[in-house]
């Protein structure tokens, strides 16, 4: 009797275990559900949720030469120099705190920093850096037929103070002008003239066989960069409420549409070598089809609008991503911002 008492005891504490372990799996299976339906929920309320354009890997360097170029370090700056290459150099990466909306020498610009795109003020390979700078300016651009001009490095700065930051170049005499050529010239000082430092300049994403989706770069946009530049693009604010720590991507205080990020291949190989944040030439984080669907998606948005000089280049000479006619290539509009671009370029050297 005593072992019949000890067999029904064991057999009904093995059945207690058994139905503990059955009720916790039912609740485990039940949790993760929810958790789905939850995420699925507030990926339909984000307008879809976004499925990477290639499986999740870490992509391959863009470039793996230990030859880039790196800024002349500031210590070699003569005395007699050296004040005005540091003032150049605080214009550069806090440019709004001086000549913003809220600046404290004149109020001149949209509010964004130079460095919000020349990264690292200008020294970061495929930052848009510097290092071709003093090497390869004055520049001359042939127009039309017998026709050329000369772009120098006062003349390029304006133009970046006029599109980039929508608003208006200091003087050429200014004290700032002449600062921030002085920080340039000293920087990219160490390039031969004549040559192009290597890793300057936007990295150039391969082509897609395809035109740019402005819809699939929404979802990436939603998915890799809300966090920084929000869902209406208008960036964030720094600290100190006059410059911006993350820049708008479109809207009042971002990038006119004369300017070269409104290019789409300037924007898809910027953001390929640069962001999310994280991710460097070394280490991207975004596919080209990311890329370029991203620059489409950004450069679709409502920004502050330029009136172009059209008789500035001469419509033969046009960039194959020049986002307006007219065009002597047959291309239509449409195409020449979005793409396909491969037809465009290659029509050009026939």
């Amino acid at each position: 009797m005593k072992l019949q008492r000890q067999v029904k005891l064991l057999i009904w504490s093995i059945t207690g275990i058994l139905a503990v372990v059955l009720l916790m799996s039912v609740f485990w299976f039940l949790a993760q559900e929810m958790t789905r339906e939850d995420f699925d929920t507030s990926g339909q309320e984000n307008g879809g949720q976004y499925q990477d354009s290639v499986a999740p890997v870490d992509f391959p360097p863009l470039d793996t030469a230990t030859d880039l170029w790196t800024a002349q370090d500031l210590s070699r700056v003569s005395p007699s120099d050296k004040e005005k290459v540091e003032y150049g150099k605080a214009l550069i990466a806090n440019t709004a705190t001086y000549l913003g909306p809220k600046g404290s020498v004149a109020q001149i610009t949209n509010g964004m920093n130079c460095q919000n795109c020349h990264l690292q003020a200008g020294t970061q390979p495929y930052g848009v850096n510097f290092g071709s700078s003093w090497s390869l300016y004055p520049k001359s651009h042939s127009q039309q037929k017998g026709d050329e001009s000369t772009e120098d490095l006062y003349m390029r700065v304006s133009s970046c103070f006029e599109r980039s930051l929508n608003g208006i170049a200091p003087s050429k005499g200014s004290k700032e002008m002449q600062s921030i050529l002085a920080y340039i010239n000293f920087v990219g000082g160490n390039v031969a003239k004549g040559k192009k430092a290597k890793g300057s300049g936007i990295y150039e994403v391969p082509f897609l066989s395809r035109a740019a989706d402005p819809n699939r770069g929404k979802l990436i946009y939603a998915k890799k960069c809300v966090s920084c530049h929000l869902e209406n693009g208008a960036g964030q604010l720094a600290a100190d409420g006059k410059s911006y720590q993350y820049p708008p991507l479109w809207g009042d205080h971002s990038y006119n549409e004369a300017a070269g990020m409104y290019r789409l291949s300037k924007f898809a190989g910027y953001v390929k070598a640069n962001m999310p944040q994280g991710a460097s030439f070394r280490s991207p984080l975004l596919s080209d089809e990311e890329s370029w669907d991203l620059a489409a998606f950004v450069n679709s948005q409502p920004r502050p609008a330029r009136k172009l000089n059209k008789s500035s280049l001469h419509i033969s000479k046009k960039y194959f991503d020049d986002p307006f006619g007219p065009f002597a290539d047959g291309f239509s509009e449409k195409q020449h911002k979005y793409g396909p671009f491969k037809p465009i370029q290659e029509k050009s050297k026939l």
